[in-house]
């Protein structure tokens, strides 16, 4: 059986703490006085914390100083932090425990490939971070998806070649990065976001082993 790379995005992939980024900014955006909806917080997944509130500035048309960005920035970080406080492993979500556990059987390299700079902290709160060959997080990156870098260091961190990584995404951004990268692209949630994927899954409760044995044998073009 042939090697190859393992990389997962984190938040919204293997882990449900997209959902406190989201309480976070919107609290912010709520404070600014912009309407800031699921809907658009899609746009957020995948990118660094300061384009966020890019975004989000955007929507409400609202200019600032880097003084003012960098409070927010930082009341944002607060809040999702203290969001974080007790998480443990049932953050964890469903059917990705299967597949790690069949990688990690399999001895297939697993890395993280995330853009939060909070990563190490919750994968040690949810105890898996043993699991993980490599962690890129948005500390050893400075460009955000879907520019390609965070994927580049991954497969550079488990000694492979980009064509033979796989990518776990959630987010438009992070599609389009693992696809300019070379690497084939796996879509976890709405495949009509994510349709630039190679592969779709609503989520991991409907990806099998046979899937994973499956990429084993395949040969990127």
């Amino acid at each position: 059986m042939s090697k190859k790379g393992f990389i997962f995005d984190l938040d919204g992939v293997i882990v449900d703490t997209a959902k406190y980024h989201y309480l976070a900014w919107q609290k912010i955006a709520e404070k600014l006085g912009i309407e800031f909806t699921p809907h658009h917080n899609e746009k957020l997944k995948g990118v660094s914390r300061v384009r966020s509130l890019e975004i989000i500035l955007e929507l409400g048309k609202i200019s600032a100083t880097d003084q003012e960005k960098q409070l927010w920035l930082t009341q944002k970080n607060d809040d999702y932090l203290s969001y974080l406080t007790d998480i443990d492993s049932s953050e964890i979500l469903p059917g990705v425990m299967p597949i790690l556990s069949h990688l990690e059987t399999l001895k297939q390299p697993i890395a993280l490939g995330s853009a939060s700079k909070n990563a190490r902290p919750i994968l040690e709160k949810t105890g898996i971070i043993e699991l993980f060959d490599a962690i890129v997080d948005g500390n050893d990156v400075s460009q955000a998806k879907p520019d390609p870098e965070v994927f580049l260091v991954a497969a550079r961190k488990l000694n492979l070649a980009p064509e033979d990584c796989i990518v776990f995404e959630d987010s438009e951004a992070g599609i389009q990065a693992a696809n300019v990268a070379g690497m084939i692209s796996v879509g976890i949630g709405d495949a009509k976001v994510l349709h630039e994927a190679a592969f779709n899954f609503p989520d991991f409760t409907h990806m099998d082993t046979a899937f994973i044995d499956g990429l084993l044998k395949k040969v990127k073009a």
